[in-house]
């Protein structure tokens, strides 16, 4: 008994987090999802690496509790701002981010998180309503989830632009730890092998690289005890 006792001890509560609440193969109904998004001139984006499931206040709550910020919409006033912001050094929580499209429309919402006193790093995801709710018919959400390293040439435009970190796993990883604290998560799941294509390139010229995964959150329902 005592040894069983023990096992028990090891499977709840060491092995059994590591592997999370489950995993899934990849889902029928994201086979027809685009696995990468697209910039507005139609080069390739970032890819996508997070779903999340429940309804758009619920989204907007978790994200807050998270520690996350809204992104301002991009304009010439929030342009201006945070280009002043980076050269003056100063903290920007709702920056505005560029613009990506899936589905043939840009992200419905985008969310960051800063890091230190400028905007030029920070992190951040972009999230898209899926055309097809879960089981449970609460809305779903994919994004891409990315950190902005620095602010640079774009290698595709000779623009001034966010470059972007190539481990986008790791910001993946991250923004499930900030979900996760909330203790707003009802579950969790990884999608293995949602990516055949391992690496490539963003609209910017940045390389990214991942394991292939995509991880999946269901928000607890506000409705829940």
């Amino acid at each position: 008994m005592i040894i069983l006792g023990l096992l028990w001890i090891v499977v709840a509560y060491a092995l059994a987090p590591l592997m999370w609440d489950g995993y899934a193969r990849i889902d029928p109904a994201l086979d027809d999802t685009p696995r990468i998004t697209n910039t507005g001139d139609h080069h390739p984006g970032d890819p996508l690496n997070v779903e999340l499931i429940g309804s758009e206040q619920e989204l907007g709550d978790i994200m807050t509790a998270a520690g996350w910020y809204l992104a301002a919409a991009l304009g010439v006033e929030s342009d201006f701002k945070i280009a002043a912001d980076t050269v003056l050094s100063r903290p920007d929580d709702a920056a505005p981010v560029s613009s990506l499209y899936l589905f043939g429309r840009k992200e419905d919402f985008a969310f960051e998180q800063p890091v230190g006193d400028n905007p030029r790093h920070r992190h951040h995801v972009r999230l898209w309503k899926t055309a097809s709710p879960d089981v449970d018919g609460r809305p779903k959400w994919i994004g891409s989830a990315v950190y902005d390293r620095r602010v640079g040439i774009s290698r595709t435009t000779g623009q001034i632009t966010h470059v972007t970190a190539p481990d986008v796993d790791t910001e993946r990883d991250y923004l499930f730890e900030c979900l996760e604290k909330t203790g707003q998560l009802e579950s969790q799941y990884i999608v293995q092998g949602f990516h055949q294509q391992l690496s490539g390139r963003n609209g910017g010229g940045d390389p990214w690289r991942t394991d292939g995964d995509l991880y999946r959150g269901v928000i607890r329902s506000a409705g829940a005890e």
